[in-house]
């Protein structure tokens, strides 16, 4: 199953991976009874390739595009100016985070993607918590998994390198980079004031891979796609910055480029295998319009 980014923020949009019936597969792909999805059907609240459809035996084959109306879902009643609801079922729930604030609580800030979605747990009557499988830098925005459970969080957590597929930023770095792609990996670690630094040689740390391709310049800013082989602390900003491209807006890394007041740093695709279902997901946003902006 495929996200797909450019559609309207009012639908849950959705693409069928097989034959199906539509209630059959609605009820498979949102947390919600079977009454509510009928509902939804009968409110008018579905449709299928851009056509309203009210029939619940309705056939669907891979590829068929579905869109479900948020405001017929529970999701309707969740407001964050900090965070968005992409995908939900029974067992996890992505979404895609603002920059600003933190994946999770950490000292006295009360301002985190967890606190948000516990809170939306425990108001639309739903007996789980989030728990945090991996993590986004408080000023890095885009997508996340959070389970909800232990049993689906001990999975995604201990098998992460296995069920994860494929993992790609986008970053606004400055300067003209002049190759259009390539492959920069070195050991990181930490210091004593947390900052990581990079070395060519085992330093002790932990080895870390980074594939990179161009994708805009102008000869003051590159636009560049980032897929991780491994995910290590800060790698794609000291990566970035031992290249002597630093990601604009980065205050640890940088070198004071900061052209849109933010660290221009996106997680846009996350695909990964459902550890319950094991099905495919495939989630992609929009590329920031601030950063496309740079390269109009």
């Amino acid at each position: 199953m495929r996200y797909q980014p450019n559609q309207p923020n009012d639908y849950l949009h959705l693409v069928a991976d097989g034959d199906y019936g539509l209630l059959e597969f609605l009820l498979s792909h949102l947390n919600e009874s079977r009454n509510k999805v009928k509902a939804t059907l009968q409110g008018r609240g579905i449709k299928v390739n851009g056509k309203t459809v009210t029939q619940f035996d309705y056939p669907l084959h891979a590829g068929t595009k579905v869109a479900v109306s948020r405001s017929k879902r529970n999701q309707q009643g969740f407001k964050s100016k900090y965070v968005k609801i992409v995908y939900e079922d029974r067992w996890l729930i992505v979404i895609e985070k603002n920059p600003g604030i933190l994946s999770m609580a950490a000292g006295h800030s009360s301002l985190n993607v967890k606190a948000v979605l516990d809170d939306y747990f425990h108001k639309s009557r739903q007996k789980c918590r989030a728990h945090v499988v991996h993590r986004l830098d408080r000023d890095t925005s885009g997508l996340m998994v959070y389970a909800k459970d232990m049993e689906t969080e001990q999975l995604l957590e201990h098998n992460w390198h296995d069920i994860v597929y494929d993992r790609r930023y986008v970053a606004v770095v400055s300067g003209e980079m002049r190759d259009d792609e390539g492959t920069i990996a070195n050991w990181l670690k930490d210091n004593k004031a947390y900052v990581t630094y990079s070395s060519p040689t085992d330093n002790g740390g932990k080895y870390a891979v980074t594939h990179f391709h161009v994708l805009d310049r102008t000869c003051n800013h590159s636009l560049v796609e980032y897929r991780l082989e491994t995910g290590r602390k800060n790698q794609i900003r000291v990566h970035s910055a031992d290249m002597g491209h630093p990601v604009c807006g980065d205050v640890k890394y940088g070198n004071g480029d900061d052209p849109i007041h933010r660290l221009c740093l996106h997680a846009y695709m996350l695909c990964f295998t459902h550890p319950i279902t094991h099905e495919r997901m495939e989630f992609e946003t929009l590329i920031p319009t601030a950063f496309r902006m740079l390269f109009k």
